[in-house]
């Protein structure tokens, strides 16, 4: 599985917001700026997050966006699917966008694409905008240190 931008994006603002929640709301122009995202880009996704019922957006010279739902009444896999619509690496095992695939009948390896799907499903459908928030950020050590040697 890999994010497009534009969740990518989203993510972005959404902790964003997550982090400022309760507090005043962030200018378009400022949660773009934080986040490294195009201002235009950036105007269309937070339209789909309002019309999603995640965000609020403020009108007036103090006016922004404001997180609408509660943090943990948000998962991970709710936002990923908004955007790209599935978590499956394979067509072929998606739910939301599966597609027949010639070799299905005889293919070996969709059976470990079919228990990554899931257990990334279960992971993004478990984990919300909150329990993320509480954890650290990931170090370039956690990444690397999954091969031991880097490899």
């Amino acid at each position: 599985m890999q994010l497009s931008m534009r969740t990518d994006y989203a993510l972005r603002a959404l902790f964003t917001l997550v982090e400022h929640h309760g507090s005043n709301p962030i200018p378009i122009g400022e949660l773009a700026r934080r986040n490294d995202v195009p201002k235009r880009f950036l105007e269309h996704i937070m339209l789909d997050l309002k019309e999603r019922g995640w965000v609020k957006s403020v009108a007036g010279k103090r006016g922004g966006y404001l997180l609408k739902k509660d943090p943990s009444k948000i998962t991970m896999g709710e936002v990923v699917r908004c955007f790209d619509g599935y978590l499956a690496p394979i067509a072929c095992v998606s739910v939301t966008d599966y597609r027949r695939c010639s070799q299905e009948p005889v293919c070996r390896f969709r059976r470990v694409l079919l228990r990554a799907r899931n257990m990334v499903a279960e992971l993004m459908d478990q984990t919300t905008l909150a329990d993320v928030l509480a954890g650290p950020p990931v170090a370039a050590s956690e990444v690397m240190g999954f091969y031991g040697d880097g490899i």
